[in-house]
């Protein structure tokens, strides 16, 4: 068990790592291209480190050098069969972008993943690019890994597609499908989910239309990629320091250079609801993403009521966000949020187990709804992660604001922030 003790000061400047989505798709764009990219500030966590071994094993060449990654593109068509199974590990980003890079492939590719991801649904990925001709086949009736992804018979079609789900690995494994079919796609989303795809592949030359909740996808002859790809920081990853900065009392800390993408920074909106103090301060451009120092001040909290088309710009930072609800005056009511179901694990079921522990009677949930009651007793507790790296951040942002905690596991946070616990 690691313990983690209540905080006394907090720096007044904090940097974070790059973003964890955007590594991701950096990785995978730049391996399209046909020259050569430097990708600065990648987040070396293990997610990322998987889809460069992935990218690897078909072919491309990666060389990296502390936070800066160097691919040489082998073109839109340049991937090559892979000889051994694709180990996607703990990465559902990894998995099902790649299954959508992978469906209109002339070669055979078969992925696999650790326990965890073995269990998360691959059914909604795998229906949609079926419809466009894939041949993808897995275990339970097309649900779970192990997935073999086969030579499809004929170019793959475009589709119009509607999503039952926002879910924007779904939408980008499509996009990337779409980029080889024979007419253009289109994918219609219920509510706007992170958009990190369609921004790169522009900043690529892809031909990509959104008009509302509607993505047109054309087919890409070439993908040209720039010289230079700067990663901004991870708003997902700033969650835990903005929450902990604004309800300890007494405090003013700035977070340099977070991605404030429009699709991501629910979080900024809800905690200004709850009666948060945040500035955004310095604002630039890179890739077609912003990015933008974040000024936190200590402030009183009050309960809300959110979801619906909040919840994809923010799924990510729930379980931080239940931490800030807990030290809110009155309750919050967090609704539409199933997906956290089917996350590394049950974080619904995660949240009300274990948070409960700190704050007795504060936490309880349904199938799709999390209900915080705020300004509870806390304790010291000890408290299990499952293995899962944001519930072991905001358990330990949650003991260090309260009376502190011990967790059973540190190693998963590597996942998406492998200093957390330093700067912490």
């Amino acid at each position: 068990m690691k313990k983690i003790f209540p905080i006394k000061k907090l720096s007044e400047v904090i940097e974070i790592p790059g973003d964890k989505s955007i590594s991701h798709r950096a990785i995978m764009l730049s391996s399209l291209g046909d020259t050569s990219v430097e990708i600065e500030n990648f987040l070396a966590g293990a997610d990322c480190l998987s889809t460069i071994g992935c990218m690897k094993e078909m072919g491309v060449e990666i060389k990296t050098d502390g936070d800066k990654v160097f691919v040489k593109g082998n073109g839109l068509f340049g991937l090559r069969e892979p000889e051994n199974i694709l180990d996607a590990g703990n990465s559902g980003t990894t998995l099902r972008l790649l299954l959508g890079l992978t469906a209109p492939q002339k070669f055979l590719a078969t992925f696999t993943g650790d326990s965890s991801l073995k269990k998360r649904p691959m059914a909604r990925v795998i229906k949609p690019l079926a419809e466009m001709g894939a041949a993808i086949f897995g275990r339970n009736d097309n649900k779970n890994l192990p997935i073999t992804v086969l030579k499809p018979d004929k170019k793959l079609r475009g589709i119009s597609y509607k999503m039952p789900v926002a879910s924007a690995q779904v939408k980008s494994a499509i996009i990337l499908a779409a980029l080889y079919a024979d007419s253009p796609t289109t994918i219609i989303e219920p509510y706007p989910s992170r958009n990190h795809t369609e921004k790169m592949l522009r900043a690529f030359g892809a031909k990509i239309e959104t008009v509302g909740n509607e993505i047109k996808v054309f087919p890409a002859e070439k993908l040209t990629a720039p010289e230079k790809i700067i990663v901004p920081g991870d708003i997902s990853s700033a969650a835990y320091w903005l929450v902990l900065a604004t309800i300890l009392k007494n405090f003013c800390v700035t977070i340099k250079n977070v991605g404030i993408n429009e699709t991501r920074t629910g979080i900024l909106d809800v905690l200004k609801n709850m009666g948060a103090s945040i500035e955004i301060l310095n604002q630039q451009e890179s890739g077609g993403e912003l990015s933008a120092d974040l000024k936190v001040t200590s402030s009183k909290l009050h309960g809300v009521k959110f979801g619906g088309e909040m919840i994809p710009r923010l799924i990510d930072e729930i379980p931080a966000l239940a931490v800030a609800a807990a030290f809110a005056d009155g309750d919050t009511i967090i609704n539409d949020v199933g997906e956290l179901r089917v996350k590394e694990t049950d974080r619904l079921a995660a949240i009300v187990a274990e948070f409960n522990k700190i704050s007795p009677n504060s936490f309880e949930a349904d199938e799709n709804t999390l209900i915080i009651h705020g300004g509870n007793k806390k304790i010291f507790a000890e408290c299990k992660t499952f293995a899962d790296h944001r519930m072991a951040m905001s358990l330990s942002i949650y003991g260090a604001a309260a009376e502190g905690v011990a967790i059973d596991d540190t190693d998963c946070v590597k996942i998406s922030y492998p200093n957390f616990f330093e700067t912490l």
